[in-house]
């Protein structure tokens, strides 16, 4: 996977207003493409109209689609064009016709190649919206990439199941609520539980409900620490990944990694867990 960059894109959404986020959200692929030349773009959760968007749960059905759709189609189009892959979340107007909080992976073909349905919906969120009940990973030509959303991010279990999996990139994109301590904590923990990079993307700005998002995007590598930080404004994070970071029990030594906590795991132990 060397040679291989992954960013996330700290933008501010305008409440409901598809089209506009659209367009900014090219404007920022173009700028990470340019800039970084990026094989991964991770956008924040339910970046096509902000997380509180002020609606009720009929308005928010009839003003998102189905995927692919009009939220998906402008940003496929833009990811072959500039041969890249793309996470994009949205709500989703899902095939039972029930709303989701959805991350979309799109690949340098412009092609959907996978759908993840947010597992936990934060407390306030589920006046509009119900939980997905499948963790995939999804194979690409830069690795297994596997998608968690925002809260989901507080349960261990996701990152493992993807871990286990093979993931290699865990995108978490997130329009966080809650303290930077638990931000940074339960980031860096998920990337070391899964072994793999984690990419969170965080909104910043205000939304439709008050909230006013801090930004902090970041990216953790598989041994937990971070190697990119946002401030609190619009901008890129961004990482080359490095082999390395699986290869050696920890940075700037050559120590064998020895203790993979993924291929170690004694289930045997487990069984109240998975009861």
């Amino acid at each position: 996977m060397d040679d291989v960059t992954i960013c996330g894109v700290q933008m501010e959404s305008k409440a409901s207003d598809i089209e506009y986020n659209i367009e900014k959200g090219i404007d920022w692929l173009v700028k990470a493409s340019e800039e970084y030349s990026a094989d991964l773009v991770v956008f924040p959760e339910t970046v096509t109209t902000g997380f509180a968007t002020g609606l009720e749960a009929k308005q928010l059905h009839d003003l998102v689609d189905d995927i692919p759709g009009k939220t998906t189609a402008p940003i496929q189009k833009m990811a072959k064009k500039l041969n890249l892959h793309v996470i994009w979340p949205t709500y989703e107007r899902g095939p039972d016709n029930k709303v989701y909080n959805s991350a979309v992976l799109i690949d340098r073909a412009g092609e959907v190649v996978g759908v993840y349905r947010k597992v936990h919906p934060f407390p306030t969120e589920q006046e509009w919206t119900i939980p997905g009940d499948k963790v995939e990973v999804y194979d690409t030509d830069i690795g297994k990439i596997g998608m968690m959303i925002c809260f989901d991010g507080d349960f261990s279990e996701l990152a493992r199941i993807m871990g286990k999996k093979g993931a290699r990139i865990i995108a978490r994109p997130s329009a966080f609520l809650r303290s930077f301590d638990t931000w940074k904590l339960t980031n860096t923990a998920r990337a070391y539980d899964s072994r793999a990079y984690l990419v969170a993307a965080n909104q910043v700005g205000i939304d439709n409900g008050g909230t006013y998002y801090y930004g902090h995007s970041m990216i953790a590598s598989p041994q937990g620490r971070q190697v990119a930080q946002a401030l609190c404004r619009e901008e890129i994070v961004h990482t080359a990944v490095d082999d390395r970071e699986w290869d050696y029990a920890s940075y700037g030594n050559s120590i064998p990694m020895l203790s993979d906590h993924i291929e170690l795991r004694n289930e045997a132990a487990y069984g109240d867990l998975l009861d």
